[in-house]
């Protein structure tokens, strides 16, 4: 079965562009960013900027923008039975046109991934096809937010997501 992502989430004022790597099925169900209950994103964008999983999802997404955060996944497109990232089939993958979201917003200094799943597609399917001043962006790679990666506490998460994302 093919999942296929949802548009970015972003305003021309966006300084740090957050990627995933692709929707899970209950994100799918829900139509909605980090949409499964035990996923630590929201919480940790509650606990950085305010966007509280408790809030309307449409409230969380604007809070998001306010911080300059905008928010996208490595693919628009890839075959993957289940959830997890380990499942996305590599020859399916389609990847957005991060290049083009890039130029639509000059401001982005800082790419964060959402785990080594997320930066792992970057590097192979669109960083080569970068530009040099877009391959010459700051990268990050953050802990995922994902229940399937419980080696990390979840304080020590939210300590990891806020020194990059709130230094000082």
């Amino acid at each position: 079965m093919i999942s296929v992502g949802f548009p970015p989430v972003s305003s021309q004022a966006a300084h740090t562009l957050i990627l995933g790597t692709l929707p899970g099925a209950e994100s799918l169900r829900l139509q909605q960013y980090y949409g499964k209950p035990h996923n630590r994103f929201w919480w940790i964008m509650g606990e950085l900027c305010g966007a509280l999983p408790h809030l309307p999802y449409e409230q969380r997404l604007t809070i998001l923008r306010q911080a300059g955060l905008a928010l996208w996944d490595v693919c628009a497109a890839a075959e993957r039975p289940g959830s997890l990232d380990a499942s996305i089939r590599a020859h399916s993958v389609v990847p957005n046109d991060i290049g083009a979201f890039l130029d639509a917003h000059p401001h982005i200094e800082l790419i964060c991934f959402n785990g080594g799943g997320a930066q792992k597609l970057f590097n192979a399917r669109v960083l080569p096809g970068l530009p040099p001043r877009q391959a010459a962006l700051a990268r990050r790679l953050l802990p995922s937010t994902s229940p399937a990666y419980a080696a990390m506490r979840p304080q020590e998460k939210l300590a990891r997501w806020k020194a990059v994302l709130m230094p000082g």
